[in-house]
């Protein structure tokens, strides 16, 4: 396996930092500093002083932030670990200032997984988050905060092996959310659950979708299919690695969504597409616009999660799913993206039942 290099990370992880609104600047003078250094231990320890920097002057959602770069892509050594750790308690601190963000432990036959919630309750229907391969539950703040405005209940989480989840990543990985769903109860999740799942979580959720019919919807950001599996060593050092990391080494060949498996997804799919996407092939979403019944995407001219398109990228996804919850303000989203008519082509498909 072939570890990812200094000038790779530093490309993957600028897509984090301006996800998260880490400031440009500090990214830059950071990344500089650790090229230049060009020793890899420098990568975790800068970011992590830059974390306990904004601790101490009282930023805990800021230094969160920072500790998540530490960590990335995966806690391959010690500091990457602490960091890690260091993640999830300054989002505590700041979530318990916030308000109105619970955190939930669930035991489940695939492993123990942890999530932050808000608005959760009988009646709203149920946006659960979750991101890739690489990302932390604790990226995902937004959507939490956010949760009384979409009138809906919110659960971010992590992808098996991700964070604190415990569960091993392979080819039973697609029982995750249906065992997710199974502990909220079929009260919580009676109005409908909505995925959002990047990348990685949106093939997951893909797959769940084929058996479990409490799956509403999924929209997603570049998000894998089939051909990635059979040939990882296609793929960046960093994705290779990361994947090496979460399943043990073992193959996963086996997790590649057939036609037939595309068939019987039968509920919305959206979709954001990168045509230079360095991890997703375009003839992902084609296989997905050829069988899926219900099948939705935007392309941009853009690498792999659309960096540079961050804002139409949140238009488009938040537009989608206002209007699978029934929000007329779906509508006014969709006007806005229209007059910035940076959207690029796209498609729609209706696929025979």
């Amino acid at each position: 396996m072939t570890e990812p290099t200094l000038a790779e990370l530093a490309d993957f992880a600028g897509l984090h930092a301006r996800a998260q609104g880490l400031d440009p600047g500090s990214v830059a003078s950071a990344l500089a500093r650790i090229k230049a250094g060009g020793d890899p231990a420098a990568w975790p320890r800068t970011w992590s002083e830059l974390g306990d920097r904004q601790l101490a002057e009282g930023r805990p959602l800021q230094a969160c932030r920072y500790f998540v770069l530490a960590r990335f892509p995966y806690p391959a050594d010690d500091v990457r670990a602490a960091a890690g750790r260091s993640a999830v308690a300054a989002f505590d601190t700041w979530r318990r200032r916030q308000g109105g963000i619970e955190r939930r432990e669930f035991a489940l036959p695939s492993g123990d997984v942890a999530a932050w919630t808000a608005n959760l309750h009988e009646g709203n229907p149920v946006l659960l988050v979750m991101g890739g391969i690489i990302s932390v539950k604790e990226q995902w703040a937004p959507f939490l905060t956010s949760a009384r405005r979409l009138r809906a209940g919110v659960l971010v989480t992590e992808m098996p092996s991700v964070g604190e989840n415990t569960a091993p990543y392979g080819k039973g990985s697609d029982e995750l959310i249906p065992e997710i769903l199974d502990a909220l109860g079929a009260r919580v999740c009676a109005a409908g659950v909505h995925v959002v799942g990047l990348s990685f979580a949106g093939h997951l959720a893909l797959s769940s979708a084929r058996h479990d019919p409490r799956i509403s919807s999924i929209h997603t950001v570049g998000a894998p299919v089939s051909g990635v599996f059979g040939d990882p060593a296609a793929l960046p050092a960093t994705t290779t690695s990361t994947l090496a990391h979460l399943s043990g080494g073992a193959d996963l060949s086996g997790m590649a969504l057939t036609r037939d498996d595309l068939a019987r997804v039968r509920v919305p799919v959206r979709y954001v597409a990168s045509r230079r996407d360095e991890i997703i092939p375009r003839r992902e979403w084609e296989l997905l616009a050829e069988h899926v019944a219900d099948f939705e995407w935007v392309e941009f001219d853009d690498v792999h999660g659309s960096p540079g398109h961050l804002a139409d990228t949140r238009l488009w996804l938040l537009r989608n799913v206002l209007a699978r919850l029934g929000d007329r303000r779906a509508t006014v989203l969709g006007l806005l993206l229209a007059l910035r008519g940076r959207t690029g082509r796209g498609g729609l498909t209706r696929v025979a039942p």
